[in-house]
């Protein structure tokens, strides 16, 4: 508190006046040294919470990083033994050495083109789906040209062979993209092959042996 020395009569209201203005400025100092430091231990507080999240963001990024580390290893070693697949499937080792071929192993050549004949025995055949899935797996697709069943292949206990033609939306459609003209088709419907029977329309869910199909590779 500020206290005023002894003044003639005339003086005292002025000394009242400087002594009210030094109080509301020294409680003016103290409010704003207040505001200071609670803005300063709020910024202290946020620059506390954003290094936080800062480590968090490095570790996360360290660990997007390992992963990212990780599948590229893990690529590297897929593309390897792919490669190594491939070569094997069209160049055969045979003692110390090795004859390529247009077609993998066990698979036919016929025009440009290799054909797999899956004539599994009827508890390993498959549907129309489950055909085609195989033959994606061997990077092929369910053969679509219309003369493959004229192909000598073994018959025992085969009533057909998918190929890649089947009914959709009223139209008889190849894998391809290409449509069947002037034959009804019912949806549902799937169509397999056999030599010297020409085609038959069965249900897409009955098992059936199947004919994948992948061009020729030069050699």
């Amino acid at each position: 508190m500020c206290l005023c020395s002894a003044a003639p009569p005339d003086k005292e209201g002025r000394c009242g006046d400087y002594q009210l203005l030094a109080c509301c400025f020294g409680t003016l100092c103290v409010i704003l040294l207040l505001v200071v430091i609670g803005t300063l231990n709020v910024s202290e507080s946020r620059n506390t919470n954003l290094t936080g999240e800062n480590l968090q963001l490095k570790t996360i990024n360290k660990n997007l990083a390992d992963q990212v580390k990780t599948m590229k290893a893990a690529w590297n070693e897929f593309s390897g033994t792919l490669a190594q697949k491939s070569v094997d499937a069209y160049c055969p080792k045979v003692g110390s050495v090795r004859t390529c071929q247009a077609c993998p192993k066990d698979w036919l050549l016929n025009l440009g083109n290799c054909y797999a004949y899956n004539d599994a025995k009827y508890s390993d055949q498959r549907t129309w789906a489950g055909a085609r899935e195989d033959c994606s797996g061997k990077i092929s697709d369910l053969t679509a040209v219309n003369y493959v069943f004229t192909i000598s292949v073994p018959q025992t206990g085969i009533t057909g062979f998918w190929i890649g033609l089947r009914a959709v939306n009223g139209i008889w459609k190849w894998i391809n993209g290409t449509n069947l003209i002037n034959q009804p088709a019912a949806d549902g419907q799937c169509v397999t092959s056999l030599s010297g029977s020409g085609w038959r329309s069965v249900s897409c869910s009955t098992p059936n042996a199947w004919i994948c199909e992948k061009k020729a590779v030069s050699v």
